[in-house]
């Protein structure tokens, strides 16, 4: 009945009340009351929660649909579910970025250095940090050409633990990503380290930094990039809710709107849903 009565308000300029009530099957009393009596409890509770999920769609980089957007409410004490957070979102045209099937880009394959063993297969999920890393490179779209980005990722808590930018796609972009992975966590002796079987990765100088540090080496099978699926999967992430489609005004533009998303963002805020739906920063942080 009340959603009668609202289409009445909403006509009752342009058509005669009485016709609008006839049409509608309503009585005209019933309507005066129900105008005068003013909003009820849960158009007051939409109201004051509307600008809210406006707000947290912003600050949250236009990237959360309902599902992230009702965890992140509720922990902030807003008592709601998802249909109505879906139904208010929609009534103010907020939609978050869609996702789009990924299809990775393997590096050069074709090489005479040794492959590792994949034994990243054999092993359970890691039960805490610093046990499996996963890497991998991708392509970044400039309108200067192509950016390079190399990334390592805890396998545990999908951190980024190392990243470097090059304009060359080489050895020495994986290796800064792992020296920067290296510095900051200080990993003890043994854990697995995950890559394709890319050139960067099966070189020399690679599997000898791998070494040096008691890194132990794994590599995905021929043609089987999935075999890296969480590397896979963040790359998808990065490209659709960071560079969504749009090309930056320089290599430098981009590094720095990329860093911005890995270091403020994806690492310290975005909600992870194989993560319990917190942020990889504070998943490893409720183990202390």
């Amino acid at each position: 009945m009340s959603k009668r009565y609202a289409q009445i308000q909403q006509l009752a300029t342009e058509h005669p009340v009485r016709r609008l009530c006839a049409l509608l099957g309503v009585s005209r009393s019933g309507y005066y009351e129900w105008r005068d009596r003013g909003p009820g409890r849960r158009q007051q509770e939409d109201a004051h929660l509307a600008p809210q999920i406006e707000t947290l769609f912003l600050e949250k980089r236009r990237t959360y649909g309902r599902v992230r957007l009702t965890h992140e409410l509720r922990a902030r004490g807003h008592a709601c579910g998802q249909r109505r957070v879906r139904r208010l979102m929609r009534a103010q045209g907020l939609r978050a970025r869609p996702r789009r099937r990924y299809r990775p880009q393997t590096t050069d394959s074709r090489h005479d250095h040794p492959i590792a063993p994949n034994l990243l297969a054999q092993r359970p999920a890691p039960s805490r940090p610093d046990t499996v890393w996963v890497s991998d490179l991708t392509y970044l779209p400039t309108t200067a050409g192509w950016l390079f980005l190399a990334v390592v990722l805890d396998r545990y808590s999908r951190r980024v633990v190392g990243w470097a930018f090059s304009r060359q796609l080489n050895t020495s972009l994986a290796l800064a990503a792992l020296r920067m992975a290296l510095v900051q966590r200080r990993p003890a002796p043994g854990l697995l380290h995950h890559s394709d079987r890319g050139c960067q990765y099966a070189s020399d100088a690679y599997r000898a930094e791998l070494e040096a540090h008691g890194l132990v080496a794994s590599m995905s099978r021929t043609g089987n990039p999935y075999d890296n699926a969480a590397m896979e999967s963040f790359y998808a992430t990065l490209k659709i809710e960071c560079l969504h489609q749009r090309l930056l005004a320089s290599p430098v533009d981009t590094q720095a709107h990329v860093f911005d998303y890995l270091e403020v963002f994806y690492n310290r805020e975005r909600l992870h849903s194989a993560l319990g739906y917190k942020s990889p920063v504070d998943f490893e942080q409720q183990l202390n």
